[in-house]
């Protein structure tokens, strides 16, 4: 999705770590994200596991952007550092798909146009900009290491998938052992992101449209699925 006008620049001191600048600078598209009516019905226990599973194929669709590219990211000095085997999610989406919707889940499997829309972004960024493919990254692993928890709580509650097993396997890091530690290292190389101010400002306008892609995404599942009466 296109900003409708030119975002305002970062506040920000010589001594504002970057992992903080970028929070603030995005809690506004990021706060609109979390508040979207789907994700308010999906969590409120409205919508039936149908809607979870679209919601989860739309999922599938983004990370297999974001994780097809890393491959060829590895030894770049900017994104490189950010590819981390233990966070990939691909693997677990597909088993959580294959028992949400069988083996034959792929079958007519098609992105709604804002899933595309966010998916090709991704693209554009792994092959063009290592900057903006680390704002896409951070937007979408370290929430999932956050809110994503609470995902998952309510879809083992809501539908009666065992705890941290199939159907929520995408919310589930076996290979991080401590979230919190994780999440502190990860804000350390964004800290660490060997770019210039000017191209800071670029990766929190870029985060700012990943948060945008996503929202736009809830949107359409949300017309959808409306509210169950």
């Amino acid at each position: 999705m296109e900003a409708s006008s030119p975002t305002p620049s970062v506040p920000s001191t010589p001594f504002t770590p970057f992992s903080t600048v970028i929070r603030t600078a995005s809690h506004a598209q990021h706060t609109e994200a979390e508040n979207s009516s789907f994700m308010g019905d999906l969590l409120g226990g409205r919508l039936g596991v149908d809607a979870y599973r679209r919601y989860t194929e739309q999922l599938w669709f983004v990370y297999r952007a974001l994780e097809d590219a890393s491959g060829a990211l590895t030894a770049d000095p900017v994104a490189g550092p950010f590819i981390r085997p233990e966070l990939a999610r691909t693997a677990e989406l597909e088993r959580d798909l294959a028992h949400l919707g069988g083996s034959s889940w792929r079958t007519g499997l098609t992105p709604l146009p804002a899933t595309a829309a966010y998916a090709g972004r991704i693209a554009v960024c792994a092959r063009d900009w290592p900057a903006g493919y680390v704002a896409h990254h951070y937007t979408r692993y370290l929430g999932d290491l956050s809110g994503g928890q609470i995902i998952r709580g309510t879809a083992e509650k809501t539908w009666g998938f065992a705890r941290k097993g199939d159907g929520v396997r995408f919310y589930v890091f076996e290979e991080i052992a401590n979230p919190a530690a994780f999440k502190r290292e990860y804000r350390e190389l964004l800290d660490a992101l060997p770019v210039d101010d000017l191209e800071k400002q670029r990766v929190v306008d870029e985060c700012r449209r990943a948060f945008a892609l996503n929202s736009a995404v809830f949107r359409e599942l949300g017309e959808q699925f409306p509210m169950s009466a």
